[in-house]
């Protein structure tokens, strides 16, 4: 049984994206399909262990999901005029076409889909791995990536995506797309954003898999080939990139006799191919000839820093991201001394897009050492410790920090880090300031340091921060944090470290409400909560505001009048919230209407009248209920980036 299981899985894996795609272009429904494949699998777990692996395993599973797929489109009498040509097919085996593969590829990478849709959608219908499985990959819960999948076949079918490949004029957009789908997953797996261990090799396995497919259903795409060669010379280096503990190797440190050759050369033939495939150069395509560069030195000082400056530049002419300026800034300042290097980093440091990037203070640190200035390296080291997510690169730059002498630098004194934690432990400041005042003070240490004696904290800096962070935000943000820093500084006795932030004139104009379609799309979804369609529905049905609602109490309603008491006002609903309201109660006699999912840690205790008395949990946050509806709300908005709950609000024709 555990060598069939095993069988199975292998051979799912390798041909499940065949089937899925073979049955997509039968049934036109990429979720469909990929139930039905799933009826293949639960029939081939049930039968193979008691009959026996076919000598054809793939064609088995082919042909017995593509019965499910015949027999359902006779039952649904959709496609009644094709059944004979679908039968006859059946009948003569035929292998899945290639093209269906390559097709399924741009569905699951369709630009319609937000781009951690596309990742997890791309890994389950062509990778053939388990919700549970992408879920360990990306540190996601399982539920997260089966929801993510879900809304993903839901907006394909949504906005009818054919089966088809893409128009010419339409190819290298959609092949774009393909392509950053791989190389994110590729990324993850070599460098990974969060967790404990630097790399996922699972991952980058998976992206080379797939990106080596692509080349042979497109073989005459260079950026294909480009991208193929370079995961090929980056994968090249996994062995060298770790030490003994985990701890991350940099690359003019590594020991070139652990690169893969074979990987190696794999690139090299892959690099071959895209020239040969004509065209100019594109991103993928110079990426890899760095990477090339990089094969090609037989030691670190062998490299040809001054080409890969130029690459770099030419990459950054056709790609102008923040992250690519910053790799021309490492390479200029190996190839041309580390002031020019650092010239071209503070040039960057405003850029919001790199605020929250560890590796931006690492670089400088980097160019700082080299230039004598170790006191100032060794501050930018420390904040890009706080700043990495991953812990094998959170410890590196904490070592790298240590081994940086303190001495010669500002004369000691209070920092940053220690004036704000002083200052947000005062026993006069309540929970709701706290936080408040924490999420802007957390912002200046972040991008600050620390480590930064508060004596050198000027008011250019903290503008430069709140201007980067909150620059285009809403009036009332603005001031919110703006009134943060004038108290921190009025505290710390930097009573003009505010004095570059203007104050703004708040107004609030009303958000449109959402439309009846998106509403019914709202009130329909299945994978909506109780709590979370609880919410909605009163908050639509009633009119009132968000703050209100959320400090219902249960005692305060009166389920028979549909209303309830909230301080000197009324909230009344209508049938909709009455229909979800005792289910949502669960008998409940006291406390909060809405509660969190999880009980309050000892230290985060609230206060009797935010505890629910029967379960322990604390009052609904507004924060959790704001970001709760953005994350439901992101498929019904044409830019993904969620609706606030204030567009529940009715029209003013809806009001009762």
């Amino acid at each position: 049984m555990p060598d069939t299981s095993r069988t199975i899985d292998a051979v799912w894996k390798l041909e499940s994206a065949k089937i899925i795609a073979t049955l997509t272009r039968m049934v036109h429904d990429v979720g469909l399909a990929e139930e039905l494949a799933q009826d293949a699998l639960v029939a081939a777990l049930e039968q193979w262990p008691g009959a026996g692996v076919p000598d054809n395993p793939g064609a088995w599973l082919t042909t017995t999901a593509k019965r499910r797929a015949v027999d359902h489109i006779r039952r649904s009498r959709a496609l009644t005029d094709k059944q004979e040509q679908l039968a006859h097919e059946l009948e003569e085996r035929q292998e899945p076409e290639q093209d269906d593969v390559l097709r399924l590829m741009f569905i699951s990478c369709h630009p319609v889909l937000p781009t951690e849709a596309r990742a997890a959608l791309t890994l389950r219908l062509l990778g053939g791995l388990t919700a549970e499985e992408i879920a360990r990959a990306f540190l996601v819960t399982a539920a997260v990536v089966t929801r993510r999948i879900a809304t993903a076949k839901r907006t394909l079918a949504e906005h009818r995506v054919p089966f088809d490949l893409p128009a010419e004029s339409e190819l290298p957009e959609r092949l774009s797309s393909v392509l950053e789908v791989i190389y994110l997953i590729f990324n993850e797996g070599y460098s990974a954003t969060s967790g404990d261990d630097l790399m996922r090799p699972g991952l980058c396995l998976e992206a080379l898999r797939l990106g080596r497919l692509l080349a042979e259903l497109a073989p005459r795409e260079a950026e294909v080939h480009a991208l193929v060669a370079l995961m090929e010379i980056q994968a090249s280096r996994s062995a060298a990139r770790t030490g003994p503990s985990g701890e991350p190797v940099r690359l003019h440190e590594q020991n070139r006799g652990r690169w893969d050759q074979l990987l190696v050369r794999r690139g090299f033939t892959a690099m071959l191919r895209a020239r040969e495939a004509g065209g100019a150069p594109g991103p993928y395509m110079l990426q890899a000839a760095i990477a090339v560069c990089h094969a090609q030195a037989r030691t670190a000082e062998e490299t040809d820093w001054a080409q890969i400056a130029t690459l770099y530049g030419a990459l950054a002419r056709l790609l102008p991201t923040a992250v690519v300026r910053l790799n021309r800034a490492v390479a200029v300042g190996m190839a041309y001394g580390p002031q020019a290097g650092l010239d071209l980093v503070d040039s960057l440091v405003v850029d919001p897009v790199l605020r929250d990037y560890h590796l931006l203070p690492s670089v400088r640190g980097d160019l700082l050492l080299r230039l004598g200035r170790g006191p100032e390296a060794r501050l930018e080291f420390l904040r890009a410790a706080a700043l990495a997510k991953n812990a094998a690169e959170r410890a590196f730059l904490h070592r790298r920090a240590q081994e940086v002498p303190a001495t010669g630098g500002p004369a000691p004194g209070p920092t940053l880090g220690g004036a704000a934690a002083g200052f947000l432990g005062r026993a006069d400041l309540d929970a709701a300031t706290v936080r408040s005042y924490g999420q802007t003070l957390r912002r200046l240490r972040l991008d600050l340091g620390d480590g930064t004696p508060l004596s050198r904290l000027t008011a250019e800096e903290a503008a430069r921060v709140c201007t980067a962070a909150w620059g285009g935000a809403a009036a009332r943000t603005w001031n919110r944090h703006r009134s943060a820093v004038r108290s921190f500084g009025a505290w710390a006795g930097l009573d003009e470290l505010a004095a570059g932030l203007e104050r703004r004139a708040e107004t609030l104009p009303r958000a449109p409400a959402l439309d009846p379609a998106q509403l019914a799309a709202l009130w329909n979804d299945p994978e909506v909560p109780l709590r979370e369609k609880t919410l909605w529905r009163l908050l639509h049905e009633s009119a009132a505001g968000v703050k209100t609602v959320l400090s219902l109490n249960v005692e305060d309603l009166d389920l028979e009048d549909r209303r309830a008491r909230a301080g000197r006002t009324w909230v009344s609903w209508r049938s909709g919230t009455a229909r979800l309201l005792p289910g949502l109660l669960a008998g409940r006699t006291r406390g909060p209407v809405f509660l969190s999912d999880r009980r309050p840690g000892p230290a985060r205790t609230p206060g009797p009248a935010d505890l629910c008395p029967d379960t322990g949990r604390r009052r609904l946050s507004y924060e959790r209920a704001e970001h709760l509806f953005k994350e439901a709300t992101r498929p019904l908005d044409p830019t993904h980036g969620g609706y606030t709950l204030r567009r529940l609000k009715p029209r003013p024709e809806e009001t009762p």
